[in-house]
């Protein structure tokens, strides 16, 4: 699996790019780093490999799989994390609460605050190079197949949206109630697909992930950390920062990826996609679909 992070990317992004490659030891002390972070953060390392049964020297090198010099380096690397993550998720329902008597403003800056941090993350993390291969495959490929369910479903459904100005390749998976088993029935290697799946993971998209990746599509999953039981199928994963004062998902930074990926499709494409969007544009107003100003 291929991530299109830099190497200054979290160490919960770098897991999820290399955990695929990993050994069935390293993927198990990977497993238990971000199961426990607190306790990585903390505790020294011989203690951590006597509770978790697992040699320091496997910590060790995983450390090196994930391109950290030490395991010292990725102890401070969980530390940041820890530094931005333990006053999300530990107080949210509790913030959410006593947020309830201040000022409304103050939930709404913080939400923003959160919102910039989040795009300002995984615009400094997008590797351009492998984004740009994502891009160079969703273009080649015959068809591509938008995968979401549960909270991403409407997200899926606006990606669909934008894609089918750019060709009718782009299909949505169960969409008007078609089945997930006709749209991948014709699928094979000259195909792609776009898994959007936010914890908790859907299992329709997860199986239909482990389907396409069987037959050889090239399955990009788009997901909100290393824990997605999706990843393990992924030819390419798209780890996006989720930090929010809210109690449920933020897709405020999947929709801007998504809206920067069809840009760049957009640049990909030839004079017939323009000439496309624009009957479609005519079609839309002969139809009477939009009112112009």
């Amino acid at each position: 699996m291929h991530g299109i992070f830099r190497l200054s990317a979290s160490y919960q992004q770098r897991l999820a790019e290399h955990y695929a490659d990993l050994s069935p030891r390293l993927r198990e002390a990977g497993d238990y780093l971000v199961e426990n972070p607190l306790d990585v953060a903390t505790r020294s390392l011989r203690a951590l490999a006597q509770e978790a049964r697992i040699a320091p020297a496997t910590f060790s090198r995983l450390a090196r799989a994930l391109g950290f010099e030490t395991f010292e380096t990725l102890r401070e690397a969980v530390r940041t994390q820890l530094s931005l993550k333990v006053s999300t998720f530990a107080t949210r329902a509790k913030d959410l609460r006593e947020n309830q008597q201040g000022p409304s403003e103050r939930l709404l800056m913080r939400s923003l605050e959160t919102a910039q941090h989040n795009l300002d993350e995984l615009v400094r993390g997008l590797d351009p190079v492998r984004l740009a291969d994502l891009v160079e495959v969703l273009h080649k490929a015959r068809r591509v197949l938008i995968v979401g369910a549960l909270g991403s479903t409407g997200i899926a459904e606006y990606a669909g949206y934008m894609a089918n100005f750019l060709g009718e390749k782009w299909r949505l998976a169960g969409r008007m109630g078609a089945s997930y088993g006709s749209a991948l029935s014709e699928m094979d290697e000259r195909d792609a697909m776009l898994v959007i799946t936010m914890s908790p993971s859907a299992r329709v998209s997860v199986n239909a992930a482990e389907i396409a990746r069987r037959q050889g599509v090239h399955v990009t999953v788009i997901t909100d950390g290393y824990a997605s039981p999706a990843l393990r199928h992924a030819n390419t994963s798209v780890i996006i920062p989720g930090e929010t004062p809210n109690f449920f998902n933020t897709y405020t930074t999947t929709v801007f990826f998504l809206e920067i990926l069809m840009a760049m499709l957009a640049q990909h494409a030839g004079p017939d996609v323009v000439e496309r969007i624009s009957e479609i544009e005519r079609h839309n107003r002969a139809l009477g679909e939009v009112v112009d100003l």
